[in-house]
């Protein structure tokens, strides 16, 4: 350890000097050089080049132990120790899996519309019936939850509204910017299953 700090710093101090102040001799310093890298040390780049790689393709979600039993079906046989040690040197850290939002709760005491659509996902025209959900997006400042409206011919989106909050007025946002936008005649049925913001009912304007 002591000649590979030297070898580091010998373009910016004497060699002399350096060998007094770590207790070794210059000789010494120089048999060190001379020395062929021993196989470990020749092993490392490609080490290092297949953990990378193993990192990259497992979408960088795996830690030490995986990555050891992907690594070994790759035919590289390599300890936990030295993939931690190289994991570290490498700088490469596994993606923190987001948590799972839910976006629907049946548990709710809110009016349930009838079923109007009772599973017959077809229409005949454009603005006859809509269909709806909710979705999340993860973001650097939190959810995002995005509603939409989609005309079930054409697969058009003809509404939608972002928050960070998943509300009934968010539905309700959507919904109002379709009607807008499209004014439909009546008789459009709109038909969605997101339970948590008392959905999961048809209606016809």
């Amino acid at each position: 350890m002591k000649y590979q700090a030297m070898e580091g710093l010998r373009h910016q101090y004497p060699l002399p000097p350096m060998c007094r102040l770590l207790g070794v001799s210059t000789s010494g310093y120089y048999a060190w050089r001379g020395r062929k890298p021993s196989r470990r040390a020749q092993q490392e780049p490609r080490l290092e080049a297949e953990i990378r790689a193993a990192h990259r393709h497992t979408r960088e979600t795996c830690g030490p132990e995986r990555l050891q039993k992907d690594l070994a079906e790759h035919g590289v046989e390599v300890g936990l120790h030295r993939i931690r040690r190289l994991r570290k040197k490498l700088g490469l850290r596994c993606k923190q899996k987001r948590k799972f939002k839910a976006t629907t709760d049946s548990k709710h005491n809110l009016p349930i519309a009838p079923n109007l659509l009772d599973q017959r996902f077809t229409a005949d025209a454009p603005d006859r019936v809509w269909t709806g959900d909710l979705t999340y997006i993860p973001t650097d400042e939190g959810w995002l939850y995005l509603a939409g409206l989609k005309d079930l011919y054409s697969g058009e989106i003809v509404g939608y509204a972002m928050g960070d909050r998943m509300t009934r007025h968010l539905v309700m946002q959507a919904l109002f910017r379709a009607v807008s936008l499209r004014r439909p005649a009546p008789g459009l049925i709109q038909h969605t299953d997101s339970n948590n913001t008392g959905a999961n009912w048809s209606w016809a304007a």
